[in-house]
């Protein structure tokens, strides 16, 4: 007799990280009231991760796989025919799950049958939202809330609905040219196809929170292209992409009046990355 599938599908895409991992591994070994399986993609070029498979496959069900390259969302659509669960989610190798994370998302899927997309914010390890600008109160995803609701650490769908989607866009994503809002793409042709996409405030996924660090600073342009590509390619209006050009030049500014060197850095290279991106898919567009 065949077992039965899990709920949850956990795709971990990895890469240059290892002692993250286990952390990670042991807050979903935490996690009751739901069944689960991770997928783990490794991304690297070496076996650093076959001590840590080996250490918790005895200990939770885990299959690890090879990516195709190191681009994560490559990777994550690497991990996608192994899931077996009925909803997938996307935790990065150095988040964690807090206790109950699983069961609180079990919940709300089965309260709602016709929800396809549920999202939650990133929480700072020392308390707190962190990972950038959060609605405030729980509310349906839409176009006019998708960039403050959606982070792919705390992201589930259900599966049917990301194989209608065909995964992600190998275009966006860390290792790709467009460094960044393939989740807000992924959620954003979600709810283009029909599907319900709700944002619950209390559903907190624990990350490191690395805003206005020399390390930010160093991907702001990649990050920032990411969401400028994502802006033109679902034909935002110019008040949308104006207002997001006019908030990291403000940025600026006022860092330098304040000499704020780091920050100031950091907002302009957000800025020249959006403005890249916006017009790297105007151009993908027109041809």
């Amino acid at each position: 007799m065949e077992a039965e599938p899990p709920l949850f599908s956990l795709v971990v895409a990895s890469v240059g990280r290892t002692a993250p991992l286990e952390p990670l591994f042991e807050s979903l070994r935490a996690q009751q009231g739901a069944s689960f399986e991770v997928i783990l993609v490794d991304q690297n070029e070496d076996d650093r991760l076959v001590p840590v498979v080996a250490h918790f496959a005895g200990l939770m069900p885990i299959r690890h796989v090879l990516a195709e390259r190191i681009n994560s969302s490559v990777a994550r659509n690497d991990g996608l025919p192994f899931c077996t669960g009925r909803i997938v989610g996307f935790p990065d190798d150095d988040c964690l799950y807090p206790p109950g994370t699983l069961a609180r998302v079990a919940a709300a899927f089965a309260a709602e049958p016709d929800l396809g997309v549920l999202t939650g914010p990133a929480q700072s390890p020392d308390g707190g939202l962190g990972s950038g600008r959060w609605a405030p109160a729980a509310a349906a995803i839409g176009r006019d809330n998708a960039f403050l609701t959606v982070i792919c650490f705390n992201l589930f769908l259900r599966r049917d609905v990301l194989e209608r989607l065909g995964g992600f866009d190998p275009a966006l994503g860390v290792g790709a040219e467009f460094g960044s809002c393939e989740e807000n793409d992924l959620v954003l042709r979600a709810i283009e196809s029909g599907a319900t996409a709700r944002y619950e405030p209390a559903l907190r996924v624990v990350h490191p929170d690395k805003r206005l660090s020399p390390e930010a600073r160093d991907r702001a342009f990649r990050y920032g292209a990411g969401f400028g590509y994502v802006l033109r390619k679902h034909h935002f209006g110019i008040g949308v992409i104006g207002t997001f050009l006019i908030r990291p030049f403000g940025g600026v500014l006022v860092s330098l009046l304040r000499r704020r060197w780091l920050a100031a850095g950091y907002y302009w290279q957000t800025l020249r990355g959006r403005w890249y991106g916006y017009r790297a898919a105007a151009r993908r567009a027109r041809t």
